[in-house]
């Protein structure tokens, strides 16, 4: 008997049960299961080496099985490449902290009905996060995504051939890009500015590439510090003005304005929508997370990076896609 034409509930349940699939994730990338499951494993080595039951051990192996995570030949279990590339956590693209974060604020996301209603945020903010133990969790887990990004910037720019060039990052959470970026270029000097408890962890992540002699960390908030007058070749400003308003963002890049030489180039890394508000699925519901936790933020568009800018004193932008959910800005 042929299957009935038409639409199937297939992807609506894939969706539905999409809070399962973050919290199976979540659970194997905190017991370190990918890595017990180096070589292969079943159910009972999986836990002797993880410490976890055998029940659950099963359970997760299953779930991530049937999520295209595993494969599967009688009771042994491997990760399949896409596993081992980004759930190891040895590699530097390692997004098993991000399962972690995500599935643990499933709770928030259970609040966004009311957000929807309202328009007002409903989950807890950054606002008032300086000292919250929490970054030492959120600042690594996301610095996977920004690896390939800086190192596309990087080569854009010619970092290796610049010369003794350099940048302030603002708000550069794990300082992954002053990491890629003193690697690609020898003579460089990075500085951050970020809340001293995210900085100090910024120290010893990018102290692990070995350039933390050229690494440095100014604290306090963007919104007061001053940036200084013609001190750096380049900015930096990662996935921060996705959580600001249009105002607070023009008055961001006036300061990066003053605070470039001339000549300088403000890199924005962002999750940025076109005019139609299209984009990377990601970036498309990342707006939702922005009102889950912000007042005014969301995935901006294009034309509103170019306006702020344009608004801030640059007279050149370039806009540019990557591989990944983020888009480049390159502003002079």
């Amino acid at each position: 008997m042929s299957a009935p034409a038409g639409p199937t509930p297939d992807r609506i349940m894939q969706i539905i049960t999409g809070g399962w699939a973050s919290a199976i994730l979540g659970s194997a990338a905190r017991h370190g299961v990918f890595d017990a499951l180096e070589g292969g494993g079943d159910a009972k080595s999986v836990a002797g080496k993880t410490g976890i039951s055998t029940r659950g051990a099963q359970a997760v192996l299953d779930g991530l099985t049937g999520l295209g995570l595993l494969t599967r030949a009688g009771a042994q279990y491997r990760n399949t490449p896409e596993a081992e590339a980004f759930l190891r956590r040895n590699k530097p693209s390692y997004l098993g902290g991000m399962a972690e974060v995500m599935s643990g604020s499933l709770p928030e996301w259970a609040t966004l009905p009311e957000a929807v209603k309202t328009g007002e945020p409903t989950a807890a903010t950054t606002a008032d996060m300086a000292d919250n133990d929490f970054w030492h969790v959120l600042v690594p887990a996301i610095a996977a995504l920004s690896f390939p990004v800086a190192q596309i910037a990087a080569e854009r720019l010619q970092l290796p051939k610049a010369g003794a060039v350099s940048w302030l990052d603002v708000g550069g959470g794990s300082g992954v890009w002053s990491a890629v970026w003193l690697q690609a270029n020898g003579a460089g000097q990075g500085y951050q500015l970020d809340w001293p408890l995210v900085n100090s962890i910024a120290t010893g992540f990018v102290g692990k590439f070995g350039v933390g002699e050229r690494f440095h960390t100014i604290d306090g908030d963007f919104h007061e510090a001053d940036f200084g007058d013609a001190k750096y070749d380049y900015g930096v400003l990662g996935h921060i003005a996705h959580q600001e308003s249009p105002d607070s963002n023009i008055a961001l890049f006036r300061k990066f304005r003053r605070g470039l030489k001339p000549g300088g180039t403000l890199v924005i890394n962002d999750f940025i929508l076109d005019e139609e508000r299209n984009g990377h699925p990601f970036a498309m519901m990342f707006a939702a997370q922005m009102l889950l936790v912000t007042k005014e933020g969301t995935a901006w568009r294009q034309s509103d990076y170019r306006n702020w800018l344009s608004a801030a004193g640059f007279t050149s932008v370039d806009i540019v896609p990557t591989p990944t959910p983020s888009t480049l800005v390159f502003a002079k």
